[in-house]
């Protein structure tokens, strides 16, 4: 039987239709995700991301223990700030894609995806032993609501004591929303401003309601999962399962940007991850857009039009509500990666023409 979130009565409330995702029960849409994904580009959305998990590290060694488990650099990271960093396997695959953030000078929360929880306390635990460091999934202890959109900052704004204006871009602070505690980050995964805001789970409907209630006049609706794939994917953002696994290193991803050599006792995967940018990978991800009506979705194949050969598979792909065509992502042979390469994917049968284009598909405006 699925989980629910705290939110789950509020949104049977909404009317939402429920999916089962990572085990858990989940709104998928309220009414259109189209009209939805348009909310959150043009005013803001509400996202219930209750089923992430977040894991507590504390100690004289925490931020060490997170340079030896991580790819990142987790010791630079200051306090009041965060960072996007992966856990990697020894070969250099990705266990999973996480956010750390470092509440105090020796307190990091660990955000991971909800299908890898488990698996990510478990290695870190593995990972963290012999410095001194405490670790705890505190998963049960925190709910997550985010905010996005261009409207997202005043909203906030009316229900919180806290400088919405002031906060930086992957930063978090404490202080309190809708009269409860909470710790706000200004992050996201849809490509627009936008909020996340760590809650007690019994605190969660008050926040929830409470932005709702001053948002509505800013266009605020409530969104589901189906809305947050769809920006993200505009958004040129990995999903985890589908751009990134355990059989692909970050530097196919094109994410090699966040793996940090040269640390003090290294990191696991580091002699694999060396070996795989000093090698250059043999496939890489790139978008792909269609001028016609089908959209290439998850496993279809790509074909080099000039040999007919199979040079990659679609990881991600779907009708792009706010630029009006299919787009998607692929990994495809290196040499077939560079903007405006002609392509072509196997739609159920039928060919169809597709071009190399540069991620992300959409940036906000400045």
């Amino acid at each position: 039987m699925s989980k629910q979130t705290p939110l789950h009565d509020v949104h049977r409330r909404l009317g939402a239709s429920f999916t089962d995702f990572a085990g858990w029960s989940m709104p998928v849409r309220y009414s259109s995700e189209i009209a939805e994904h348009t909310a959150v580009r043009t005013a803001a959305g509400l996202f219930d991301l209750c089923h992430m998990g977040e894991i507590e590290l504390t100690g004289p060694e925490a931020a060490a223990a997170l340079d030896r488990a991580l790819v990142g650099h987790s010791s630079k990271i200051g306090v009041g700030r965060a960072r996007y960093s992966m856990l990697c396997d020894e070969n250099g695959g990705v266990l999973d894609d996480l956010v750390i953030y470092r509440l105090t000078e020796q307190r990091f929360l660990v955000v991971a995806n909800a299908s890898n929880v488990h698996g990510v306390y478990a290695e870190l635990r593995e990972r963290a032993a012999g410095f001194d460091t405490e670790l705890r999934d505190a998963s049960d202890e925190w709910a997550l609501i985010a905010i996005q959109g261009p409207a997202s900052a005043p909203v906030v704004a009316k229900v919180t004591d806290l400088d919405v204006d002031a906060l930086k871009y992957y930063a978090i602070v404490g202080g309190t929303l809708a009269g409860r505690e909470i710790l706000l980050a200004r992050t996201g995964y849809t490509g627009e401003d936008g909020f996340e805001i760590y809650c007690r789970p019994s605190d969660a409907p008050q926040v929830w309601n409470d932005l709702m209630q001053v948002g509505t006049s800013h266009g605020l609706v409530p969104a589901g999962l189906a809305c947050r794939d769809t920006l993200r994917l505009e958004a040129g953002m990995p999903l985890y399962g589908q751009e990134l696994s355990r059989e692909v290193t970050p530097f196919e991803a094109g994410l090699g940007r966040v793996v940090a050599f040269g640390k003090d006792g290294g990191f696991v995967g580091d002699g694999a991850l060396s070996r795989r940018r000093d090698e250059g990978p043999d496939r890489v991800l790139v978008g792909l857009a269609s001028t016609g009506r089908r959209s290439p979705r998850t496993g279809y194949q790509v074909f080099d039009p000039a040999t007919a050969e199979v040079v990659g598979q679609v990881t991600s792909g779907a009708l792009s509500p706010t630029l009006g065509f299919p787009i998607a992502m692929a990994y495809v042979r290196v040499g077939l990666d560079q903007p405006g390469t002609r392509l072509v994917v196997d739609i159920r049968g039928t060919r169809h023409d597709v071009d190399v284009v540069a991620l992300p598909f959409y940036r906000r405006p400045l």
